[in-house]
């Protein structure tokens, strides 16, 4: 059955782009653009947005992304790859009860304390307007990040990915939030093994083709 994604790959739902890509699941993408891009979002002839009474009635938080898959309705991007990987069934999916708990850790580990920081790189480094920008919030988000990417260095030392010995849905999930700290080259160069997982993560056709599709989409 095809599953319905709400958002443009130009926000988090690039990550459930790429793991329906990845696991071959067939997915209807419905373009709901972020309300802060539009001059006037509950304008009539406004595209549909994140504010539109058309897709609160899907996600009353009013953000993107959010899936349907029949009478379900998920929203929560890591989450929703959580449960499209269970669908999905190995490889990218857990084998086992094992994995399952380890791919929601690493999937917890990376919303609870990598994300916040790594969006203060983000846009504090580049996704603001320069005078919006306050260097010392990145600053202090690259020194709150440096001990994060030394446990995972010393946990990816001699192995591929992060659970079992695969490319699994953790994987995915952790690689697309530490995209948003890739302005911070220093912290990945502290990090070997961290830098050798996320180039072999960024190297996979899937990522590469939702980024075809991302950077297709307007700015």
């Amino acid at each position: 059955m095809t599953v319905t994604l709400y958002g443009v790959t130009r926000s988090r739902a690039s990550r459930i782009v790429w793991l329906c890509l990845e696991a071959g699941i067939p997915f209807e993408q419905v373009p709901v653009i972020q309300a802060r891009r539009i001059a006037d979002p509950l304008a009539a002839d406004a595209p549909l947005n994140t504010k539109s009474p058309r897709f609160l009635e899907i996600n009353p938080n009013g953000l993107v992304p959010a899936l349907r898959d029949g009478d379900l309705v998920l929203v929560e991007s890591l989450a929703i790859n959580l449960y499209l990987a269970k669908k999905a069934g190995a490889p990218i999916g857990p084998a086992d009860l094992a994995e399952d708990g380890q791919t929601t850790m690493w999937s917890f580990w990376a919303a609870t304390e990598v994300e916040p920081h790594a969006m203060h790189i983000l846009f504090h480094r580049g996704y603001l307007p320069v005078a919006e920008r306050e260097p010392a919030k990145a600053e202090a988000a690259v020194q709150a990040l440096a001990p994060k990417f030394a446990v995972l260095d010393a946990h990816l030392a001699g192995r591929d990915w992060l659970v079992a010995d695969r490319f699994t849905v953790a994987d995915l999930n952790i690689a697309e939030v530490l995209r948003y700290a890739g302005m911070a080259p220093e912290l990945f160069a502290a990090a070997p093994d961290v830098q050798r997982w996320y180039d072999a993560c960024q190297a996979r056709p899937a990522f590469l083709e939702m980024m075809r599709r991302r950077e297709a989409e307007p700015a």
